[in-house]
């Protein structure tokens, strides 16, 4: 597999028009790696599809710690805000998680959140309630209080090539579930997997690498 074979994060949908998901395509859904898929990149992944089409799909995972680096820090790197600020963060950026978010583009950061914000412009709009925004002005508006209610920051993006994603499901790479507001932006980035599969009646304690069927 090699997700990251569509280098753009430049959907074929236009920043902040509502989305109309065509039949067939996936946009706004969830996919739940299964264990068939072979790429341990992918291990138990689950990733909110931002855009899926004919040219192709882009997706950020949502359960993938970033690592060591946390928000505030981030911010100070970016110098968004000095040293020694931290402590006075709004409690939604002290805790906002930063997530690894794919393996394309991993130095640009994109910010899956609610659709209370919106940069003229800038933000996709994916469905009625998550947008896409890929600014550092979004940023600067969670630091300082005046951001999304619900946000998270991921560390680049997976990418598939025309008919890529297509062919991946046909071979029983993913499962797809309907998203909720819990599954993308919730702090348990742990369990986000096993929750995924209960939500589509699968218990994740039964899966082995023959599963992928259901």
């Amino acid at each position: 597999m090699a997700p990251e074979g569509k280098r753009t994060g430049d959907s074929t949908h236009t920043a902040g028009s509502p989305q109309h998901t065509p039949a067939g395509y996936l946009d706004g859904r969830l996919l739940i790696a299964m264990p068939v898929m072979g790429d341990p990149r992918f291990e138990r992944s689950v990733i909110y599809l931002c855009a899926h089409s004919a040219e192709g799909a882009m997706g950020i995972i949502v359960n993938q710690p970033a690592g060591s680096i946390d928000f505030p820090e981030l911010l100070v790197q970016l110098g968004i805000i000095k040293k020694g600020e931290q402590i006075k963060l709004p409690e939604n950026a002290e805790s906002m998680k930063v997530l690894r978010g794919g393996p394309v583009d991993t130095g640009r950061g994109f910010v899956l959140h609610s659709s209370d914000f919106f940069i003229e412009n800038a933000t996709l709009r994916i469905d009625d309630g998550v947008c896409l925004t890929a600014t550092v002005d979004i940023l600067r508006a969670i630091a300082n209080g005046s951001g999304p209610k619900h946000a998270i920051l991921a560390l680049g993006y997976a990418g598939w090539a025309p008919g890529q994603l297509e062919t991946e499901i046909q071979s029983n790479g993913w499962l797809h579930c309907d998203a909720d507001a819990d599954l993308i932006f919730g702090g348990d980035v742990d369990d986000k997997y096993a929750r995924a599969l209960r939500k589509i009646g699968i218990d994740p304690g039964m899966l082995s690498n023959e599963a992928g069927h259901a």
